[in-house]
C-alpha cells in the first residue's frame, strides 16, 4: 500500500466553525461520509463512528494499550477480508452458484510494533499481506477457479494495490 499525505494550502490558518463542519452528506451512498475517531487525553483506546455504527480500536497490552479492540492495522486487514468475502458472495449469488460459505483469512507478514516506534522518522507500513480463501459448497472446479479470480477484483484490494493519496480536507 502506498499512501501520501498532502498538506492543504490553508494548513495552519484559522478556520471558522462553518469551515470546520463537514460538508452535507448525501445519504444515497458512502462517498463523502466521514468516519470519525475519538481518542481521550490518555491511552490509545479509540472510539470510531461510521454512519450509525460505533466500534473501538486499541493497541495490545504489550504496546501499552488496553486491548479493548482490534488495532488499526487489524481493521485495515478486516476491510480487505470482508470486502473479498462480500465480493465472492455477490458474484456467487448473481450466478446462482451453490456457495455455502466463503472464509477469507488475511495477515500481515510482520509485526506492526516497529511502525509505531519509527513512524516519525521513516516511512512505515505493511509491505505484504498474506491471504487464504476457503470456499464451501457443491461448486465445480471451474466455479471455484472463477471465484478465486473474482476475489482478486475486490474493490478494497484494488484500492490497496493501486495506492491512494490522503489529503487534508478544509
Amino acid at each position: 500500500m502506498h499512501a501520501i499525505l498532502e498538506a492543504s494550502p490553508n494548513q495552519g490558518a484559522t478556520m471558522t466553525q462553518e469551515q470546520q463542519r463537514p460538508a452535507q452528506i448525501d445519504d444515497a451512498g458512502e462517498a463523502g461520509r466521514w468516519v470519525r475517531a475519538h481518542v481521550a487525553a490518555s491511552g490509545f483506546r479509540t472510539v470510531l463512528e461510521a454512519r450509525t455504527h460505533s466500534f473501538v480500536s486499541d493497541e495490545p497490552l504489550a504496546l501499552k494499550g488496553t486491548d479493548a479492540g482490534p488495532t488499526p492495522y487489524e481493521y485495515l486487514l478486516g476491510a480487505l477480508a470482508s470486502c473479498t468475502a462480500i465480493t465472492l458472495r455477490m458474484y456467487a449469488d448473481r450466478k446462482q452458484w451453490p456457495l455455502e460459505k466463503a472464509t477469507v483469512a488475511v495477515r500481515q507478514a510482520r509485526s506492526h510494533e516497529p511502525d509505531c516506534e519509527q513512524c516519525e522518522i521513516e516511512d512505515v507500513g505493511i509491505q505484504r499481506i498474506e491471504q487464504q480463501i476457503e470456499l464451501t459448497g457443491a461448486l465445480t472446479a471451474e466455479q471455484r477457479q472463477r471465484l478465486l479470480q473474482i476475489a482478486d477484483r475486490c474493490p478494497v484490494k484494488q484500492t490497496m494495490q493501486r495506492g491512494f493519496r490522503i489529503v487534508n480536507a478544509p
